[in-house]
């Protein structure tokens, strides 16, 4: 008898090794997918809630050995919600480390130069990636346009607010180390002289010369006569969906820079932080004038006489 029982407790000491060994292949064995699969586990899913999204997106196909081994490791408490990739054949114990690390998804979002804060506000609303509604649109000049990096059901707001504290740490961070004896009174107005630069030119190699040129026609008290300014005081942003006329230039707003004296009184775009640095430490040039050059950048003159010339060879390119 006292055999017997000796023999049974083999077996079933054998079985349950038999059993662990069994459950610890399937567990490191390769799951069912074919493919990478992208999944969002929403937040407060539960662990019955993960092993069925699991399941649904045929990432895993044993959820009851899923949910026995986040358990037995003490891991059931430890998956975190959010957006993941999950590569092809992953097993069971790989999906439990990526859980539990949270390795989620990093989405980006470039914001291009020279775009305006509705336009840069409908990008975001655009995005499905971000979560929540923008309360308002804060206003142009107060956004820094660069590439962002976010997670799934980020909200847009605070993406919104990051735009703006970027532009203020790096606006600042620019005035801080602005040349000297620059004719701006301050931060405003060379975020603004920084716009129009951004507006004006998108070849990086000509920016700190245009901010010296409107630099020196500011220094001369010269007017600016800049037609983005124009165009901005027209449309209040987006572009003018036909080409300036002589009117245009003579019609008195606070953005028409050929009617004013100076800057105009705010920014007309969001100006990426090339422009704002050029505009806050701009080439010390003998220009006062440039034109289109017909080939994508600008004809410079020192006199008004030269940039007539300049003028008229472009008006010939034109026809």
């Amino acid at each position: 008898m006292f055999g017997r029982l000796i023999i049974f407790s083999i077996v079933i000491a054998g079985a349950i090794v038999g059993a662990v060994f069994w459950g610890q292949h399937q567990i490191d064995a390769a799951g069912p997918s074919t493919e990478p699969t992208r999944l969002v586990i929403p937040t407060g899913k539960g662990l019955n809630g993960i092993s069925a999204a699991l399941t649904k997106a045929g990432v895993i196909d044993q959820p009851l050995l899923f949910e026995v081994a986040a358990r037995l490791r003490h891991h059931s408490r430890q998956l975190k919600a959010g957006e993941f990739d999950f590569p092809a054949a992953v097993s069971i114990a790989e999906v439990l480390l990526i859980l539990r690390q949270g390795r989620t998804v990093v989405h980006k979002l470039t914001i291009p130069e020279g775009l305006s804060s509705s336009e840069i506000a409908a990008r975001l609303t655009a995005e499905k990636a971000l979560s929540g509604t923008l309360d308002g649109i804060p206003g142009d000049g107060t956004l820094l346009p660069e590439t962002y990096y976010f997670s799934h059901g980020d909200q847009r707001a605070a993406m919104l607010q990051r735009m703006r504290d970027q532009m203020t740490k790096t606006a600042a961070g620019l005035w801080r180390r602005r040349a000297a004896d620059l004719p701006l009174a301050n931060l405003n107005e060379a975020i603004t002289l920084a716009s129009i630069v951004e507006k004006e030119t998108a070849v990086a190699a000509e920016r700190e010369i245009i901010a010296g040129v409107f630099v020196n026609r500011l220094r001369r008290g010269m007017r600016l006569q800049s037609d983005p300014t124009v165009v901005y005081g027209l449309t209040g942003g987006p572009p003018l969906p036909r080409a300036l006329t002589r009117q245009d230039l003579k019609q008195p707003h606070p953005y028409n820079t050929y009617v004013i004296k100076g800057l105009p009184p705010g920014p007309i775009t969001n100006p990426g932080a090339a422009a704002l640095a050029a505009a806050m430490r701009p080439a010390k040039t003998s220009y006062f004038y440039f034109v289109a050059d017909g080939k994508g950048g600008h004809a410079f003159a020192k006199t008004l006489a030269e940039h007539n010339r300049n003028v008229a060879a472009w008006r010939r390119l034109n026809r």
